[in-house]
Parts: structure tokens; C-alpha cells; sequence
């Protein structure tokens, strides 16, 4: 019979097999899958799976022990045992860990709350004209806190409110109404705790980066150094072609203003005399 501190070989086996698979790949992360149901998680896993994202799914004793050993080869992954918590699973990627972060994200989508949540940001509710029918449901709002009222035979909430702040605990009276307003204010999806790309550790906060506000600001970064550079006559490849541009047409302009006639010049300078010509003519008459 097995001793008390006998482990299964198989138990054994697998925790090796994750420690692999997170050491054969440069990005590790750590997910949390609370609340994701399961039909939906095995579609995001095989989703990832084929852009080379294999999601680890196992006791998280298992996932510690396999970090563990990784560890001895990448000193790095220790980052990530502090978020191998609650519903936890591992996933192993290539690539940028920004970008993999914004993977994750759009997993995410809006779900009801069923009450005992805690609200993960203030839960707002806008002034609105409802579609309930006067009756109770009045008097079930204005007991939850909406200020609801009757107008013009309809129900409606006379006024913004915040009717959970963040880091509350949505009651389920509140979230029974929520969802018949249809406002569903959690979501649903994988959440990336943290990840190791090579021998760095970024934790959420890092990776939670706008990606189209940075592209907009640095393409508006962008427009301003050129224009300081071509103020400065600053040559680089990018700036040559503008400034012989901006070169030539100042030398044109001051060759017509001069009246120096060249091929280039010759058209422009007699229009501008037939123009003034035509001016003085205005102005001495027929």
C-alpha cells in the first residue's frame, strides 16, 4: 500500500508535461476562468490553441508544482505563483504580450449579475423611460434605490444614479432589476493576471494599454517632429524629397515676384502682369 507521502506516477507525469509546455513556449501567463462556462471555455481554448495558445487547465496544486520546476530554468516564472488563485489556468504563447493580453480581452462579454457579485466598477443607471407598466415594479425600484416615478401612464427613472459603487456587493434585488432594465454589468470571459515574456514579468496594469490611442498618438508625434524638422531644414531620408519641395516653390515664387524670367517663370509672370494690367485698366477706365 502507498505511503502517506506517495505521489501517483501519473500525477508525476502530468506535472512535468505543464512544466514542459510552459518552458517550450517565451510568454507565460497566468488566466483566471471564474464564471466562464464550460462549453464557452473549450471553444476559447481551441480558438487559441490554433494561434499556438494552448490554455493549461488544472488543479492549481498541479500549476504551482509546474511553475516550480520551470522555475529552475527560468527564474522569472516565480512572478506568476502569486496569481495562481481561485479558478486559475496557464497559458503558453509566442509572440507580443501586449498583443496577447488584447486577445484576451475580446473574449470578455457583458453577463446579468445574479447577486453577491462584487461590482467590479460603479454600476450607473441612466435616466430613462422604462418599458415596465405601472403597478409594483414601482415600488420594487424605489426599495432597490432607483428613483423611479410614474409620468405619463409610463415608468421611468427621473435621474442618473450609481446604484452599486465599485468594490460593492450587488444584492440580488438589484440584480434581478438590472437585468430586466437589460444592463448587465459583469463580464464574462478570460482574465489575464499577469505574464512572462523571456525573463520579464508584466502584470495587468502594464498590459492594459489602449492600442489605437497609442497609434494615434504616435502617429500625431509623428506629424510634429516632421514639421519641426522641416522648419529646421532638417535632412533625412523622410524630410529631403519635403524640403526640395518646399525649396522650389519658395525659389518660384521669388523668381516670379522678381520678374526673372526662365522657361518655369515665363507664364506665371505674364499672368501676373495681364492680371495687373487688367487692374490699372479698372481703374482709369474705358
Amino acid at each position: 500500500m502507498p505511503g502517506r507521502g506517495h505521489v501517483p506516477p501519473e500525477r508525476i507525469a502530468r506535472v512535468a508535461a505543464l512544466a514542459e509546455t510552459i518552458r517550450s513556449h517565451p510568454t507565460a501567463a497566468v488566466i483566471g476562468v471564474r464564471g466562464v462556462p464550460a462549453a464557452a471555455l473549450q471553444k476559447m481554448r481551441r480558438s487559441l490553441r490554433d494561434r499556438g495558445h494552448p490554455i493549461l487547465v488544472a488543479p492549481n496544486s498541479a500549476l504551482r508544482h509546474a511553475i516550480e520546476v520551470a522555475v529552475v530554468d527560468r527564474p522569472a516564472l516565480k512572478s506568476l505563483l502569486d496569481h495562481v488563485t481561485d479558478q486559475t489556468a496557464l497559458l503558453s504563447a509566442t509572440g507580443n504580450p501586449f498583443s496577447l493580453y488584447n486577445e484576451l480581452v475580446q473574449t470578455r462579454s457583458p453577463t446579468p449579475a445574479r447577486g453577491g457579485e462584487i461590482a467590479p466598477k460603479d454600476i450607473v443607471v441612466s435616466a430613462q423611460t422604462t418599458s415596465f407598466k405601472p403597478g409594483p415594479i414601482v415600488g420594487e425600484l424605489q426599495h432597490a434605490g432607483f428613483p423611479a416615478a410614474i409620468e405619463k401612464g409610463k415608468v421611468v427613472l427621473k435621474k442618473d444614479v450609481t446604484i452599486v459603487k465599485a468594490g460593492g456587493v450587488i444584492s440580488r434585488e438589484v440584480a434581478t432589476l438590472l437585468t430586466r432594465l437589460d444592463i448587465f454589468p459583469l463580464e464574462v470571459g478570460l482574465n489575464l493576471r499577469g505574464a512572462v515574456d523571456g525573463d520579464t514579468f508584466y502584470p495587468t496594469e502594464v498590459l492594459a494599454v489602449d492600442l489605437d490611442a497609442k497609434r494615434t498618438e504616435l502617429a500625431l508625434a509623428h506629424q510634429r517632429a516632421l514639421a519641426v524638422a522641416l522648419e529646421l531644414g532638417y535632412a533625412t531620408p523622410v524630410t529631403i524629397p519635403l524640403l526640395v519641395t518646399r525649396a522650389h516653390r519658395r525659389a518660384l515664387a521669388l523668381a516670379v515676384a522678381a520678374g526673372y524670367t526662365t522657361p518655369e517663370t515665363l507664364r506665371p509672370i505674364l499672368s501676373k502682369a495681364l492680371a495687373q494690367a487688367r487692374a490699372l485698366q479698372n481703374l482709369t477706365g474705358p
